[in-house]
């Protein structure tokens, strides 16, 4: 597939794609000698703000100083009416505790469905979560050309 076979997604197009949540892929870069650490996640996306909301899992590896400090990617790629579509978001992570955004952000995961995805080695009810939301920097899609065109 060259990028001939794709054409560029609007906002709207965009928004319907990320609907109000699903799955991902995050990649943080912590460290510019070592590969981003890059894990499938769950999302929550608000259209209103274009604001995704996670619910990441944390412990003695990773904490949140670390998550908000570094840039991330965020995709989320299906196929979907037989043609295959991608959203790519970039930015930063921010705690949602973090001082001037707790009304914005309940609001927000009123909006929004993270949906649970079990990876984990122990039952998700003693896994540590944090909530985490990304106002991209930049958020484009991009969509497989409907056939013939």
């Amino acid at each position: 597939m060259s990028t001939d076979d794709s054409v560029e997604m609007d906002e709207a197009d965009v928004d319907a794609f990320l609907d109000n949540g699903g799955t991902g892929v995050l990649s943080l870069s912590t460290d510019a000698d070592e590969a981003p650490h890059t894990v499938p996640v769950s999302y929550g996306y608000d259209a209103e703000t274009r604001t995704f909301y996670f619910r990441l899992s944390v412990g003695a590896k990773r904490s949140k100083p670390d998550l908000a400090d570094h840039p991330v990617s965020f995709v989320v790629h299906r196929e979907e009416d037989d043609r295959w579509r991608s959203v790519v978001a970039n930015g930063r992570l921010e705690g949602v505790e973090e001082s001037g955004i707790e009304t914005e952000t309940l609001d927000g995961l009123d909006r929004v469905e993270i949906p649970l995805v079990d990876i984990f080695d122990e039952p998700t009810r003693v896994v540590p979560f944090e909530f985490y939301r990304l106002v991209p920097d930049n958020l484009t899609g991009r969509a497989e050309s409907p056939r013939g065109v």
